[in-house]
């Protein structure tokens, strides 16, 4: 006999289910860590066959661990099992439980590729860096501001220059000083940190022989490869290089019904965080790189049609295909042909 299992994970309890034969055999609650949820699993479902879970902050850990202790762990996308979910009359963790529980027996559910340790370690790095970047952006717009109320226009400058001038503004200004003093201090500060993090992505895109591949992309830093790189993992993950852009969100939506079908903005499903990378990456491409290459050219000309911001999307479409096709093939850009014409 197989058992069948559905967590309802939150941050201190997990809601459990477990079901056999088309019955529900056993439901509680424990600990939210995974040895607890082991020993549980253990003693009431030993022959267990599918423990499924959704998507969520702790999904990472949570099918790691379990996976290691020998459990059939499956995390499944948290938009699909909603539609299922809603169909229980009330909404309670054990009822969530019980649902889950029901789609890993019945086998209708979609799973989702968990990402490992290393690639999650180098993601949080380039989102902590990103995070320290716009904060101190913020306190930097934050202090220009509160100084232009009292007249006091700060010069476009960036880094010390910036601290320069504020300070210069601020002489003789005592109670404006000792009001915006403790936010430049901590704008230096965060600028410090951030600094620190992205030599440390630096460093790790040097490492890594995927990340200094798609560098080689003229737009393409070490920012960008590092995010590619690890939320593609392995290139076999996706069968043909266009389907990674339609994993990005950067596919346009589709409305058909009877008479009417047309087609609107970008999905905008997956991660955001890399999908606003490649865009700022075909930003580059279009406005700034000297590198003469087939995708600038096409890109320019698809601006004289369509407009900028169409274009940048459509090359950040056209860069997406082609850094997973670089991956798969382990070529440079100028031999991998991935180039479009």
């Amino acid at each position: 006999m197989c058992e069948y299992i559905g967590l309802d994970v939150s941050l201190k309890e997990t809601a459990i289910s477990v079901r056999r034969d088309g019955n529900r055999v056993w439901r509680g609650k424990c600990p939210s860590k995974p040895s607890a949820i082991s020993e549980v699993l253990r003693r009431r479902a030993p022959a267990a066959q599918r423990i499924v879970f959704e998507i969520g902050p702790l999904s990472v850990w949570f099918f790691h661990a379990l996976s290691k202790e020998g459990l059939p762990a499956i995390c499944i996308d948290a938009r699909h099992a909603k539609a299922a979910l809603d169909m229980a009359p009330n909404k309670t963790d054990a009822n969530d439980a019980d649902g889950l529980a029901h789609l890993a027996e019945v086998g209708f559910y979609r799973e989702v590729r968990v990402k490992g340790f290393d690639s999650m370690l180098t993601r949080t790095l380039v989102a902590a860096r990103t995070r320290l970047v716009r904060i101190a952006t913020e306190l930097s717009n934050q202090i220009r501001g509160l100084m232009k109320t009292f007249g006091l226009v700060v010069p476009r400058r960036k880094g010390s220059r910036f601290e320069e001038e504020v300070r210069r503004l601020l002489s003789g200004q005592e109670d404006l000083a000792s009001i915006l003093m403790p936010v430049l201090e901590a704008w230096r500060s965060v600028r410090t940190r951030a600094a620190e993090l992205t030599r440390q992505v630096l460093a790790t895109a040097r490492q890594s022989d995927a990340c200094r591949l798609l560098m080689s992309i003229p737009g393409i830093g070490a920012i960008t490869a590092s995010a590619f790189v690890t939320a593609i993992e392995e290139p076999e993950n996706f069968r043909k290089s266009r389907s990674v852009w339609a994993w990005l969100g950067l596919t346009t939506r589709r409305y058909q019904s009877g008479e009417v079908d047309y087609g609107g903005h970008i999905s905008r499903r997956g991660d955001a965080h890399l999908r606003g990378l490649l865009y700022e990456a075909a930003t580059v491409v279009l406005t700034r790189t000297r590198a003469d290459s087939d995708l600038r050219h096409w890109g320019l000309r698809l601006r004289e049609t369509i407009g900028f911001k169409r274009a940048a999307v459509a090359v950040a479409r056209k860069l997406a295909v082609i850094m997973h096709a670089m991956l798969k093939s382990g070529e440079p850009l100028q031999r991998a042909g991935a180039a479009p014409t």
